[in-house]
């Protein structure tokens, strides 16, 4: 039987405590309803995304799926919620909320949903604390983490005991943009969605390979958003960089060798990139994912996979599905 599993949507608490109160610091997301099916997302005084209660309704969003032919929805939280920026404990705590509510609304549903948590990435051992908690009590299938930590990159040394714990505890990782690069020349025409993150994305691949993060950690599973964002398209010159500057390597064999590990969602918006992907990276790569229930999402999930003409009955079953459920380790 075929299983079509929606790898990439998001997911908030609607009673989201209101942290500018509580901590102080206006950088925290909080809710603020417009009326009894909506709310926006309010950061710094200012509307970030006006959602509705597809974003934390399981029953709403089963009414969707049954309408769009999705078996499975993996619910990870709305990336403005990781609070890197925030004193460890506090950002523990928004970390904490959400992964209770996500295991919760799995718990209530548990055909239907599977939860990824959330870590406190500014603090290595808040991370890894609560990490254990999402995998062993709260029974989460893996994390998602955004692509740099205030700046960071993946590739800082401050962030390999995590990766370490990860790989040991065979957690998989999903990559979401989020605080994306170049932020003062992205502020119009909504580029921050269209060119920031899909760039933000390649540095966070990029940086995970050239800084040596892959080879040091052969065993870590990360699936990055957005069919990867850009990386796929500039691998090659990543490659032609590493021939060209053998001073500055840090790996011993081409980013290409790197990048054979790394699994990609499907939202790319043409069948003809999805091809792209599976050449690339095979087929086994490639999991399904619509970005569920925001505005640029794939509806219905899964289209551009459908319309990708030249894939076998086997390989759309194993992007449709199957995939995901490998990747995060279930039967």
């Amino acid at each position: 039987m075929e299983m079509r599993v929606d790898f990439h949507t998001h997911i908030i608490p609607e009673d989201l405590p209101n942290f500018v109160e509580k901590f102080s610091g206006e950088r925290w997301p909080t809710l603020q309803r417009t009326c009894t099916c909506g709310a926006n997302i309010m950061v710094a005084g200012k509307v970030f995304r006006e959602v509705t209660d597809q974003c934390w309704d399981p029953a709403r969003r089963i009414v969707d799926m049954e309408n769009e032919n999705v078996d499975i929805q993996v619910l990870s939280p709305i990336p403005v919620t990781f609070s890197y920026w925030a004193p460890a404990e506090q950002a523990a705590l928004m970390a904490q909320i959400q992964n209770d509510f996500i295991a919760e609304t799995v718990k209530q549903y548990p055909n239907t949903f599977i939860g990824l948590g959330t870590v406190p990435l500014q603090d290595t051992e808040f991370a890894i604390r609560e990490m254990e908690r999402c995998m062993n009590e709260l029974d989460m299938k893996g994390i998602e983490i955004g692509t740099n930590v205030n700046g960071k990159n993946l590739d800082d040394p401050s962030l390999i005991d995590f990766f370490a714990a990860c790989e040991k505890m065979n957690v998989p990782l999903f990559v979401h943009p989020w605080e994306t690069l170049g932020k003062d020349r992205i502020t119009r025409h909504n580029l921050m969605y269209t060119v920031g993150m899909p760039s933000e994305t390649a540095l966070a691949a990029g940086s995970l390979i050239l800084g040596g993060v892959m080879e040091k950690f052969p065993d870590l599973k990360i699936c990055f958003a957005h069919g990867g964002g850009s990386f796929p398209y500039i691998l090659p010159r990543m490659d032609k960089g590493w021939k060209v500057w053998p001073h500055l390597r840090l790996i011993d064999k081409p980013p290409s060798y790197y990048a054979k590990k790394f699994y990609f969602d499907s939202l790319v918006n043409d069948p003809r990139i999805v091809q792209f992907l599976v050449d690339s990276f095979g087929h086994d790569k490639i999991l399904m994912g619509s970005d569920y229930p925001f505005l640029l999402r794939e509806i219905p999930p899964g289209n551009d996979v459908e319309n990708t003409l030249t894939l076998t009955e086997e390989q759309r079953k194993a992007i449709m599905g199957e995939n995901a459920l490998r990747f995060l380790n279930m039967k």
